[in-house]
């Protein structure tokens, strides 16, 4: 009897941890497809413009419509994932995803394809913060670094290899190909998601605040779009002072509607832990420096190096293998040691150091020397800098608010990697002289310059963190 009972316990605990394996897998390879998303599509941009007829402003659209639902729904669909339920949310936004690819893959004309990427969008935006609130409440404890390791490879692994996945895809089978290959894992999700994820109790609710994900979504989308737009038209012009004139119009009045609200979207309050509060500063200002550096670096090697494309994908195989690295085998580590907020301040001095050389390498002196060794550090400046973001603001919620926590992450880091995109490249743009978005050396040595500064701001604000006892 004792025997049969103990072999049926272990059964039982293998089968927990393979479910847990299971889950932890599902979850990461779903963020890995969110990541490589934004990424994948820049490439195939020209063969999709040739094959649709497309003007300059439409292709735009393509990529921008993506950004803008996703940055604009984050916040919203993360509180709605801790009222309704994360696997849920999980599930819809795989199925919504999967849908918008399939529409985006066969479209015939551009207002198809725009209207996938829409839906594209929409599910990222439900099914990110819903898949790291299922991961930060699924493994606690010691186990949470290892899994948030995991998750940050695939954010890193993602995003980096975008690029050269998108080249060979399109060059092989055509502009198709470069969504259709993110649906397997979109499919998987759904059908899977009821069997190995857990479903999270649904908090208590009197009704949605529709007023203030109305608001707060419109005021996102409105200084994401203007801050796309500084590069073509300038700091000063009427679309851009217009986008952001509204996007501050629109969060006086979200502030007005949460502070009256019983059941608010955003719980002001929150805001009055120090560590959440920076934490979302971080964020903006890190997402800046992070994701601004790889345009920065993917204009540089073909603009400054003169590499073609698909050169200049696989110079960046370094920064993609050493971030994924990185982060599997050090990072965890690194967390356990340090903690997540004095990792985040070694990680953005890396990548301020890694910004620094890009900047200022001895002119001539070939990719081995200007552009490697500061890929390095921006790769493990990146690792060690974006998973720890989120769990210092994850921490600093209460569970019961974990998918808002993600969904405030996620959304913070996407309007400062639009305003840091913008930003930087537009001083580089003025310092060099040049028109359009052509930047010359001095142009990038002032924008690197000025993305390293931001980096150690970011690492200066980080330190308030690493005083604030939770």
């Amino acid at each position: 009897m004792a025997t049969t009972l103990t072999s049926a316990l272990i059964a039982s605990a293998s089968t927990s941890r393979r479910r847990q394996w299971l889950a932890l897998g599902l979850l990461v390879s779903s963020q890995f497809v969110v990541m490589l998303d934004t990424s994948i599509v820049n490439v195939a941009l020209p063969s999709i413009q040739a094959s649709l007829t497309l003007n300059s402003t439409t292709l735009t659209w393509i990529v921008n419509a993506y950004i803008l639902t996703c940055g604009g729904l984050l916040l919203m669909s993360g509180r709605a994932a801790d009222l309704v339920g994360r696997r849920r949310m999980f599930v819809a936004g795989s199925a919504l995803f999967t849908i918008g690819t399939l529409m985006a893959a066969v479209a015939p004309n551009a207002w198809v394809l725009v209207g996938g990427r829409v839906l594209q969008g929409a599910g990222a935006a439900a099914l990110s913060p819903a898949a790291m609130s299922l991961l930060l409440l699924t493994y606690p404890g010691a186990r949470r670094a290892r899994a948030m390791s995991l998750w940050g490879a695939a954010s890193t692994l993602g995003g980096a290899t975008g690029v050269m996945t998108g080249g060979i895809l399109c060059g092989t089978f055509g502009w198709s190909s470069v969504f259709l290959v993110t649906v397997p894992v979109s499919v998987a999700a759904v059908a899977l998601a009821g069997r190995v994820l857990p479903e999270g109790a649904a908090g208590t609710r009197r009704g949605f605040d529709w007023r203030g994900a109305a608001t707060i979504t419109g005021a996102v989308v409105a200084l994401v779009h203007g801050a796309l737009g500084i590069a073509d038209h300038g700091w000063t012009s009427l679309t851009v002072l217009g986008a952001m004139g509204a996007s501050a119009g629109l969060f006086t009045v979200f502030v007005s509607i949460e502070r009256r609200t019983v059941d608010p979207l955003l719980p002001l309050e929150l805001f009055r832990s120090r560590a959440l509060s920076t934490g979302v500063a971080t964020a903006v200002l890190g997402g800046a420096a992070r994701v601004s550096t790889f345009v920065l670096i993917a204009l540089y090697l073909q603009q400054a190096l003169g590499m073609e494309p698909r050169e200049a994908g696989l110079a960046m195989v370094p920064t993609s293998l050493t971030g994924f690295a990185f982060s599997l085998a050090l990072l965890p580590r690194v967390l356990r040691t340090l903690g997540p907020q004095r990792t985040l301040i070694t990680g953005m001095c890396v990548l301020a150091a890694g910004l620094t050389w890009l900047g200022h390498a001895p002119a001539g002196s070939g990719y081995s020397i200007a552009v490697l060794p500061g890929l390095l550090f921006v790769a493990v400046g990146v690792a060690l800098s974006f998973t720890p973001t989120t769990m210092v603001i994850a921490s600093a919620a209460p569970a019961s608010h974990s998918g808002l926590a993600s969904g405030l992450a996620g959304s913070a880091t996407q309007v400062g990697a639009a305003l840091g995109t913008a930003t930087f490249t537009a001083i580089g743009i003025t310092v060099s002289g040049h028109t359009g978005h052509s930047l010359g050396s001095s142009g990038f040595t002032a924008a690197f310059s000025a993305a390293a500064a931001v980096a150690l701001a970011t690492a200066a604000l980080g330190t308030t963190l690493a005083r604030t006892r939770h």
